[in-house]
């Protein structure tokens, strides 16, 4: 297997755990985020950092986004003391419609496989123009597009 074979599988498997912790069955787009700021290797994570985004600014951009989706249903997060979602029992290992696009997106983003570095699965889900993670960026004050220019100009730099 390829160096960047290695590196999406443990991508997928730490976003299967960030899946797990928030009780999700599916790993979405926001959990491969997640993944990245963790396990992502130090280009994507200081790419992210520069941003101002770790993996706890990143968790909570996500919770605002949460609490945002359900104000604009009429639901007040504030008024219910909701405890935090319930931890799955093992991690997921199923990919969600928005972490498949994701993948392709940042497939996409390279000539070939052959091309593929890490940074190129940090920018497939940073193109994605609708869901959680651009509202989420949106409401942490992060501009998606700047800081998918911020990756392609490391994928310049790295040859990629």
């Amino acid at each position: 297997m390829a160096t960047i074979d290695h590196y999406i599988n443990a991508i997928i498997e730490q976003a299967g755990c960030e899946a797990q912790e928030t009780g999700s069955a599916t790993i979405e787009a926001h959990h491969l985020l997640l993944a990245i700021a963790v396990k992502g290797e130090t280009g994507t994570r200081q790419v992210l950092t520069s941003a101002g985004l770790d993996h706890q600014a990143i968790r909570d951009a996500l919770d605002r986004e949460f609490e945002h989706s359900l104000s604009a249903a009429g639901v007040s997060l504030a008024a219910f003391d909701l405890p935090r979602p319930s931890r799955a029992a093992k991690p997921s290992t199923q990919l969600g419609a928005s972490a498949k696009l994701a993948l392709e997106r940042g497939f996409a983003s390279a000539d070939r496989k052959r091309d593929l570095r890490p940074a190129h699965l940090l920018l497939g889900v940073l193109r994605a123009q609708a869901g959680t993670v651009p509202r989420a960026l949106t409401l942490a004050g992060v501009d998606q597009a700047e800081l998918a220019a911020r990756v392609m100009r490391s994928l310049t730099l790295e040859g990629g």
